[in-house]
């Protein structure tokens, strides 16, 4: 093969790359500086070495209650991509409460939704899953987001490559 004909297969591959790489969605909370990088499962263990501080956390809906003056929004904490949409492939990073400011309409937040939320961490309340007893790290929303199907599909790219013979149905 030719120098020529390999650095024009190089630049092909990284211009296929950086294409892909664009489509993906930018972040839609800005990062900050005292933000916590633990999850929810480790927050559970010591809440009040994390109180105060920024959280950017994301799940699947489990359920809505709603309360005289606020609503909370339990979800099963999922690990966020880099455009902070939860990635339900992993396996959960425990539970926490979303505590939102006013009345959230059930609808608006469908269980089995897919959420990301904005907010300080905010101490920790026991509850149960199930029978087992369970502590939630609680959340001041600042900020949510509910993704559509489409959300979660924009940037994604449908090229497979494999061996083989396959069915793909959608």
């Amino acid at each position: 093969m030719s120098v020529t004909a390999r650095s024009l297969r190089h630049l092909s591959a990284a211009l296929l790359a950086l294409a892909l790489a664009a489509c993906a969605p930018a972040p839609i909370y800005k990062n900050v500086a005292n933000a916590v990088a633990a999850v929810p499962s480790q927050v559970a263990q010591s809440p009040e070495r994390f109180a105060g501080n920024e959280v950017i956390w994301g799940g699947r809906i489990v359920r809505v209650q709603n309360f005289a003056d606020h609503s909370e929004v339990e979800l099963l904490a999922y690990p966020l991509d880099s455009s902070q949409r939860p990635q339900t492939n992993d396996s959960g990073n425990g539970r926490f409460i979303a505590v939102m400011p006013g009345y959230v309409e059930p609808l608006s937040y469908p269980p089995g939704a897919l959420m990301t939320v904005n907010g300080k961490l905010n101490g920790s309340r026991a509850g149960k899953v199930g029978e087992a007893d369970y502590v939630f790290p609680l959340v001041v929303a600042a900020q949510s987001h509910v993704w559509t199907p489409a959300e979660m599909e924009q940037g994604r790219n449908n090229i497979h490559f494999g061996v083989g013979v396959g069915v793909g149905i959608r």
